[in-house]
């Protein structure tokens, strides 16, 4: 099935050419993944040369001056403290390097929600059933009102067994902004530190880690920075840090270097990997913030207002309410499935709309109501008419069932 077929003739953005994306696949799934554009991949690409031609040489003299170069533009975008800041490969590294350093006892409680990123709840199991610790969920409603109810279903999971609360800035399965920041303030004055999955938060939606106060933040580059794959910071408050370590303990552990603190000693240099992806951030953040004349801003404001016209296509075509308000998502947004389709294996959906319709996009299954989510993704290069394309198949999937 063409899109012909279906009365399209899609035509390619003008900023789809910055990047290796297939032009004969409709992309709107960029939150899964992320993109990285070209100039960007060409700048690493230079970084792999020149580690390549002295392997010894880049190690030893160029590493760790592009390392801290990047590590100072990054904590400019994020408002951070460059002493606060390390680099790790992706966010689920970084969630797992705190839960990893930290110990719990038999009686602790560790606090998260029914919509935690599968991978970081795997590893709060993980550190659960070797401390005896217990973790305990609040529920979220889906769909929900206000971002009142995130907090209310949060606190009222507080006890004074409760340890740290692992929340997600924004979440994966169903695109929503946790009002972070208030949430982080709640559980402070209960005694109750925060470890933030902001995987999908740098480049979305503005950051400023000062604000937000939370004790532990990680997020990725690679997503809505458009950084190359296996970029991703950790943030550790100032006073925590001499607690955290990284999951690979190396040279750093011992180092008698006193310029820099051992917490970046140590996830600095964890063994030999190639560090390129961490040192072409900066090229990222300057590409990405000039493509628009406002900048970050505009290109954020940009993203956000084309997936809430998407979303309310979608909803309007297919026909099914919007889960939540405008305001509580950024440039990702979920769309419930109509019971025939939600009936349908989640799998089945996402291979239908890619093989018959070349359409990539994420198929969510969800354990409550209506069962399935189709999340959608907006980024620079992509057009209003690919997400009438995409409900167009999806009015065609609804027919064939």
């Amino acid at each position: 099935m063409k899109c012909e077929e279906l009365g399209f003739k899609l035509q390619s953005s003008s900023y789809q050419g910055l990047w290796t994306l297939d032009p004969s696949v409709v992309f709107l799934n960029h939150g899964s993944y992320g993109a990285c554009p070209k100039a960007v991949l060409a700048a690493q690409q230079s970084l792999r040369s020149q580690l390549e031609q002295d392997p010894v040489n880049f190690f030893g003299r160029k590493w760790e001056p592009l390392l801290d170069n990047a590590r100072s533009q990054l904590a400019a975008f994020i408002h951070a403290d460059i002493q606060d800041l390390v680099f790790v490969p992706n966010a689920t590294t970084g969630v797992n390097s705190v839960l990893r350093s930290l110990h719990f006892a038999p009686d602790d409680e560790i606090l998260t929600t029914n919509h935690e990123y599968n991978a970081c709840r795997n590893a709060l199991n993980f550190i659960t059933s070797r401390t005896g610790a217990r973790v305990v969920v609040a529920q979220i409603p889906f769909p929900v009102e206000s971002p009142q109810q995130i907090i209310a279903a949060v606190l009222e999971q507080v006890s004074p067994k409760t340890r740290l609360a692992l929340l997600d800035h924004i979440t994966s399965q169903t695109g929503l902004i946790f009002p972070i920041a208030q949430l982080v303030k709640e559980l402070q004055a209960r005694g109750v530190e925060t470890l933030i999955d902001g995987a999908h938060a740098p480049g979305m939606i503005a950051l400023n880690m000062a604000e937000i106060g939370a004790t532990y933040y990680t997020g990725n580059c690679h997503k809505w920075l458009s950084a190359p794959k296996g970029a991703a910071f950790l943030y550790v408050r100032r006073d925590k840090q001499p607690e955290i370590h990284p999951l690979t303990i190396s040279h750093g552990a011992n180092s008698p270097r006193t310029d820099k603190s051992r917490f970046q000693l140590e996830f600095d240099w964890t063994g030999t990997d190639d560090p390129t992806a961490y040192m072409c951030v900066p090229e990222a953040i300057a590409l990405m913030g000039s493509l628009l004349p406002g900048g970050w801003v505009e290109l954020m404001q940009r993203n956000h207002q084309l997936v809430i016209q998407a979303r309310q296509l979608l909803c309007t075509i297919l026909p099914v309410q919007p889960p939540c308000p405008a305001e509580m998502i950024g440039s990702m947004a979920v769309v419930p499935m109509p019971v025939s389709l939600a009936n349908q294996n989640h799998i089945w959906l996402h291979d239908e709309l890619l093989d018959q319709f070349s359409i990539q996009v994420q198929v969510v299954p969800w354990t409550e109501s209506p069962g399935m989510l189709i999340r959608i993704s907006a980024q620079i290069y992509n057009t209003l008419e690919q997400y009438e394309y995409l409900a167009t198949a999806l009015k065609y999937c609804l027919k064939q069932n």
